[in-house]
């Protein structure tokens, strides 16, 4: 009678034993059949509202005073040609604009310095430190008066006598390749002056990859 008992329990364990295995292999087989079939969610890839269709891309240029001092004066030298007039730019620990300016039928010294401010669009404004023209004794504002009536600007430089200031809008410049520059930081006492180049797809002949272009090639993926 033992031994039956004994038979029967170890007969009701293998089958508990293989009821529980099968029951595994089971839901294994429903799992694995259910990641197959499930359908795709339409946010398996970006929707048009998520895809930021950019025209041009954004780099960030970090060059020092003493290349940008060339650049600058490189662009006055050609500015000037032809002219009579004479004036270059120092980048020291400020901006000093030195020249000459035409005072009755001779020429004065010109010295200003001016503090470079970086406006929240990317355009640059000198405001002016200290000036003077020679010996004569004039008012700042005077003097500003003569630079913006005698002293040759390229059409994106304003001088603003009432202010006492310059204003250089950096992003209206007109540069070959249709890019666009603007001031990103400029500290010249630590010699870190930063500039951003907005560079164009259409500049490079690339044609702009839109929402509708991405689906598509998720699509035939």
């Amino acid at each position: 009678m033992r031994e039956r008992l004994r038979r029967l329990k170890k007969i009701n364990k293998w089958k508990k034993l293989f009821i529980g295995l099968f029951t595994l292999n089971i839901l294994l087989i429903i799992i694995v059949l259910s990641l197959i079939f499930w359908p795709v969610s339409n946010n398996e890839y970006p929707s048009s509202n998520d895809i930021n269709e950019q025209e041009s891309s954004e780099f960030i240029i970090r060059t020092t005073k003493q290349n940008l001092n060339s650049l600058v004066n490189a662009y006055i030298e050609k500015l000037l040609e032809g002219t009579n007039h004479h004036y270059r730019i120092a980048l020291e620990e400020d901006v000093h604009l030195m020249g000459e300016l035409p005072v009755f039928s001779s020429t004065v010294p010109l010295s200003v310095r001016l503090e470079p401010l970086v406006q929240p669009n990317g355009d640059l404004i000198l405001k002016q430190k200290s000036i003077s023209v020679g010996l004569l004794e004039l008012p700042n504002k005077k003097i500003m008066e003569y630079m913006g009536r005698y002293l040759p600007m390229p059409e994106w430089v304003t001088i603003n006598p009432e202010e006492q200031e310059i204003y250089v809008a950096v992003t209206d410049m007109d540069i070959q390749g249709n890019f666009h520059v603007s001031v990103e930081n400029i500290d010249l006492e630590a010699n870190n002056i930063a500039l951003k180049l907005n560079v164009p797809y259409e500049t490079l002949g690339i044609q702009q990859l839109n929402s509708e272009s991405l689906r598509g090639l998720y699509e035939e993926d």
